[in-house]
């Protein structure tokens, strides 16, 4: 059964970095893409950034682009998200999803719709 676990999160004051991991089991890591996400209470779940497993490319919301960056491990069936110079305004759950079709992660179709998704990471961004 594959499964997607995200961990990492936790509080962080403004200004702080934080490394979040989605590590994957039970699929052919490099036959997939992954991506991030959040979503914070009352708000819409927003895209983050994804990582093509076959060809190593990777995509990135504009807004985002420059503090965050993603990455992988294929020997350890991992991809990273690196967060930067972090804001109250990124307190969010962060969770990974994945799915073969590159599209359907960039686009962002409903959770239910990709092949397998983790439960999320809290992270908190606040003095």
């Amino acid at each position: 059964e594959a499964q997607l676990v995200e961990s990492g999160g936790g509080l962080v004051q403004p200004g702080g970095s934080l490394r979040l991991s989605c590590a994957a089991s039970g699929l052919t890591f490099e036959k997939y893409t992954i991506g991030w996400f959040r979503q914070a209470p009352g708000k819409e779940r927003e895209g983050i950034a994804s990582i093509d497993l076959k060809t190593g490319r990777t995509y990135y919301v504009d807004s985002l682009r420059g503090r965050f960056a993603i990455s992988s491990d294929n020997a350890k069936n991992t991809v990273y998200l690196q967060m930067n110079s972090l804001k109250p305004e990124d307190t969010a759950n962060y969770y990974c999803a994945a799915d073969p079709d590159l599209n359907k992660i960039r686009l962002g179709v409903p959770l239910q719709q990709l092949y397998v998704w983790g439960q999320g990471t809290l992270v908190t961004v606040s003095s």
